[in-house]
């Protein structure tokens, strides 16, 4: 039987400041530099909209510094996919077979295979950037080396661990106040909530391209905003104002140029919000002006097979399979992934359009030009630019 959606639905009160952020994945510098940037104070609302932990580099110490908010301040998390992951370990259950896409029976296994032999590959994937891990080693506890030792792991860390454990288990999936729903992967409708699978309201990919409208807003993470525009690469939020859907995830620690959003709403009962941004590039003042590209492409991680036709010091130029299109790329975008591939990082060819004077934040420095980010869109820059009081050519 398929696990329902566990709802939440606080009295916030009218004129209360609601602050929604998703997908931190372990960030926790670029969530304190977030809360900081937007003056976040006991007088303020925070909801984290799923995907908390996991592929950072600080799941536990997040995990932690969540909890502790929580004490002082108003903050109410819910369960991403990612966290789900921690909560099926924990619990010793596997996601029902029915909530799969067949990209994700290929990834956890087949279906009579047992929650840890469905579990080991991501997790063995995820390594030492997830919380589970972390906490293995706080513990001393030697880091399994099959699905056949995750047991002694799930034992060990709900003895030692029981606050933060529990915490992961006890996750809603679903905020609604006033004219919001908050939820991690998306949602079919907006009533009878509680009757939703709680899994396909965490993994629900491309949301955005499934065609549902609704009365209130429902604000959404998991899916990076950067993979719905095939031409400009950009971190920003996108709102869908005839639909009223808002997706806030901007690709923090997963993509090289991701950020953080903060969904800052004055009032539950209102449709007014406005947004700011966090990451932690180094900002740059641009020189020389520099006209806009047409007819971009912005290579994305479900598209991103790439062949490498020459090289040029820090840079490959790279045939995009899909496409045919031929790029520059900085050498260290191009891996080969498990699939024995060659893919690229998010890529694009697309030139910013600069005035001087403008600030930027520097993604990468290669000898073809510079990749940077102006107002949450990245793209390639060729003129001079001005770091700590010095001129760059």
């Amino acid at each position: 039987m398929s696990r329902l959606a566990a709802v939440i639905r606080p009295a916030i009160e009218p004129g209360r400041r609601v602050i929604a952020v998703s997908d931190i994945h372990g960030n926790l510098p670029y969530l304190k530099g977030l809360l900081k940037k937007v003056g976040f104070s006991t007088d303020d609302v925070l909801i984290l909209v799923g995907d908390i932990l996991e592929k950072g580099p600080y799941s536990l110490a997040t995990l932690r510094f969540v909890m502790e908010l929580q004490k002082t301040h108003t903050v109410y998390p819910l369960c991403g996919n990612c966290d789900y992951i921690d909560w099926m370990f924990l619990e010793g259950r596997a996601i029902e077979q029915a909530a799969f896409s067949k990209r994700s029976n290929s990834l956890l296994g087949a279906a009579d295979a047992g929650v840890d032999a469905e579990l080991w590959p991501v997790l063995n994937y995820w390594g030492k950037r997830s919380v589970l891990f972390q906490m293995a080693m706080e513990l001393g506890h030697p880091l399994p080396q099959g699905p056949q030792e995750l047991p002694t792991l799930r034992a060990a860390l709900l003895d030692y661990f029981p606050r933060e454990t529990a915490f992961l288990m006890d996750l809603p999936h679903i905020l609604e106040a006033g004219n919001y729903i908050f939820v991690h992967g998306g949602i079919p409708r907006e009533d009878r909530l509680d009757q939703l699978d709680a899994y396909s309201c965490m993994k629900n990919d491309d949301f955005l391209s499934q065609g549902h409208s609704f009365r209130k807003w429902v604000v959404v993470g998991h899916w990076p905003v950067t993979l719905y525009n095939p031409g400009i690469q950009s971190s920003n939020p996108l709102v869908e104002e005839g639909r009223h859907i808002i997706s806030i995830d901007g690709g923090c620690v997963l993509k090289m140029d991701g950020q953080l959003n903060a969904l800052i709403i004055p009032d539950t009962g209102g449709d007014a919000f406005r947004f700011d941004t966090y990451d932690d590039l180094e900002r740059v003042t641009a020189l020389d002006a520099q006209e806009a590209s047409a007819g971009s492409i912005n290579i994305r991680w479900s598209d991103s097979v790439v062949e490498v036709l020459g090289e040029d010091r820090d840079c490959v130029l790279a045939r995009h399979a899909s496409t045919g299109r031929q790029l520059w790329l900085p050498r260290d975008y191009v891996s080969t992934w498990r699939d024995g591939k060659l893919h690229t990082e998010d890529a694009t060819d697309y030139r910013l359009p600069v005035s001087p004077g403008d600030a930027l934040s520097l993604v990468r420095e290669t000898q073809r030009g510079r990749l940077v980010k102006k107002d949450g869109v990245t793209g390639w820059y060729f003129g001079r630019i001005e770091s700590a009081g010095e001129a760059k050519t």
